[in-house]
């Protein structure tokens, strides 16, 4: 079994002293964005890649979903969806992103939060999900903006006072791994170009619906550090449908 970095006690304390973490849905900054995106759950057969604490899976039942499997690799992260976010249409799994395997169109909606940056292959998941989905059926992600990736270190460039100059981006087109710290822990993520995402759907045969590049909202910009998450892309909405 692979092993998650959201499992280590340490890590998985401070993720959730996070306002994401603390607040649900109403604490992402991103959620205003992804909530338009998000398609018709009424009887819909639902996969969630990622699933976390469950927030979207308990959000896709609460639309009426005739099922939800919420998978993820940390144990953790799952005992928290299992008390928190339980339902009778719902099922949680300990599975890696890159292991899980289900009948070809079987699903029609496939859904993913701020996850596939931990995969190493991304291919082997759009091809993957082509294959679920059935014709008609969604695809929509989140992920770590390609700019926000490039340079590994995920933080900004500061002078010698430690006021915020300007955010890098370096070895844009060299994909692969990348040594982050977050949270005060290093943490493995795997860059790649926004080419590879987008034209990767496209070549695949999904049609894009909408690409989104969510700003903070209005009532999280006096938030301490949140005004400058407008100087550069953190995040990239993608929304897609297979023809």
């Amino acid at each position: 079994m692979r092993e998650s970095k959201y499992d280590d006690p340490v890590f998985f304390e401070k993720y959730g002293q996070m306002d994401r973490s603390k607040l649900g849905l109403a604490g992402a900054g991103e959620w205003e964005a992804l909530r338009e995106l998000m398609p018709e759950f009424q009887g819909k057969r639902v996969l969630d890649l990622g699933c976390g604490y469950g927030w979207h899976c308990a959000y896709a039942a609460e639309h009426r979903a005739a099922s939800v499997l919420g998978i993820d690799l940390s144990e953790r992260m799952l005992e928290v969806a299992r008390q928190q976010h339980s339902g009778p249409v719902i099922e949680y799994r300990r599975c890696a992103i890159e292991d899980i395997d289900v009948p070809d169109g079987s699903l029609d909606v496939v859904f993913s939060s701020l996850a596939f940056h931990y995969v190493q292959d991304f291919g082997v998941v759009m091809d993957r999900v082509w294959r679920w989905l059935v014709p008609g059926g969604r695809f929509l992600f989140s992920v770590e903006h390609p700019i926000f990736t490039a340079c590994g270190s995920q933080d900004w460039y500061r002078d010698g006072e430690g006021k915020i100059l300007h955010f890098p981006v370096d070895h844009y087109f060299e994909e692969g791994e990348r040594k982050a710290n977050f949270l005060g822990e290093n943490v493995v993520k795997y860059h790649r170009t926004l080419t590879t995402y987008l034209d990767g759907l496209l070549t695949r045969g999904f049609r894009l619906l909408r690409v989104v590049e969510p700003q903070p909202p209005e009532r999280m910009r006096d938030l301490p550090g949140m005004r400058d998450e407008l100087r550069r892309p953190m995040m990239l909405l993608v929304s897609a449908e297979k023809s």
